[in-house]
């Protein structure tokens, strides 16, 4: 095997896991991928130095890591200024549900959102122990600090999530039903379908980062929810679009998408005790160019108005 062929061996083998802890740290697919891209950089760099590394897998979770620290921790003050809710990027998991069906309540849009509150070594240390499994010993050379400081970082975060951590419908099916039901309410405008399967204490949080419309606070209330939902059938039935069935980020969720199939923003639910608890909406352009083709807003826009 060349030194190449082994290289593309070791990025295949580690990139999944890799972009799985920058994912679960930033919240950001972009960001994540840079990230792992830089990873593997200054790896190929040490081994040109003629650096000694005997674990490609420890030296590559290290390296991402802190990166993913170092950007966290300017990443907070941008998210300060920014216009409107915060959402995670989404993550579409649908290619290979089994892949991720262990792991899908870890990336879901809830708990990405619970991790927002860890401090970036907290969420670091939580994500590495309580999720990927590596030791306290293995994280403390991570993060720079001693064993028992890890452990300590853990159990106060651990605590955090735990306190508040979302619960999910256990049998997919049952949550894929009620989505279908849901979505299908959405598309016919039916108002009355749509109040049958939301929750009581219903909520809707929409993210355009300022370059999108969207609602700027979150939006709840079962009789104003489902108005709102019927509107944007409405709406989408007007500009010939459609709402495709989608897993996003290990849990329900859909993409709407204009005539041409092009992406205008997308939906990811949260469903547990046979209900949609949250909807969440993207629609910021920055966070789904790696989902697809986007749709012309301003056009749409103009199709939408009173003639």
């Amino acid at each position: 095997m060349t030194h190449d062929d082994s290289t593309a061996q070791l990025v295949d083998s580690l990139s999944p896991l890799l972009f799985s802890i920058a994912y679960r740290m930033l919240g950001s697919v972009s960001d994540a991928e840079d990230i792992v891209q830089e990873g593997f950089v200054r790896y190929l760099r040490a081994q040109t130095d003629g650096s000694v590394v005997e674990s490609p897998k420890a030296y590559l979770s290290a390296v991402v890591t802190r990166l993913a620290i170092d950007h966290l921790r300017s990443a907070r003050v941008r998210r300060e200024t920014y216009v409107g809710q915060w959402l995670p990027e989404p993550l579409l998991t649908d290619d290979d549900p089994a892949h991720h069906a262990e792991l899908a309540d870890s990336v879901s849009m809830a708990f990405l959102l619970l991790l927002e509150r860890l401090n970036p070594v907290e969420r670091a240390v939580y994500l590495l122990h309580d999720i990927f499994d590596y030791s306290y010993d293995d994280i403390a050379k991570i993060v720079g600090k001693t064993p028992l400081n890890c452990r300590q970082l853990a159990l106060r975060a651990r605590r955090h999530v735990e306190s508040e951590k979302p619960r999910f419908d256990v049998a997919s099916s049952e949550r894929d039903k009620l989505s279908q039901r849901f979505l299908a309410a959405i598309t016919q405008g039916d108002v009355d379908g749509l109040i049958n399967v939301l929750a009581t204490d219903i909520s809707v949080v929409g993210d355009g980062g300022g370059k999108a419309p969207q609602w700027m606070r979150p939006i709840s209330g079962t009789v104003r929810v489902a108005r709102l939902l019927a509107g944007i059938g409405q709406t989408i039935r007007q500009v010939g679009g459609r709402i495709e069935p989608h897993e996003i980020n290990g849990q329900a969720g859909a993409f709407v998408v204009d005539a041409d199939g092009a992406l205008i923003h997308i939906l990811a639910l949260d469903v547990s005790d046979g209900a949609v608890q949250t909807v969440r909406s993207v629609i910021n352009p920055d966070k789904l160019r790696h989902l697809g083709p986007l749709a012309d807003m301003d056009a749409l826009m103009r199709q939408t108005r009173p003639q």
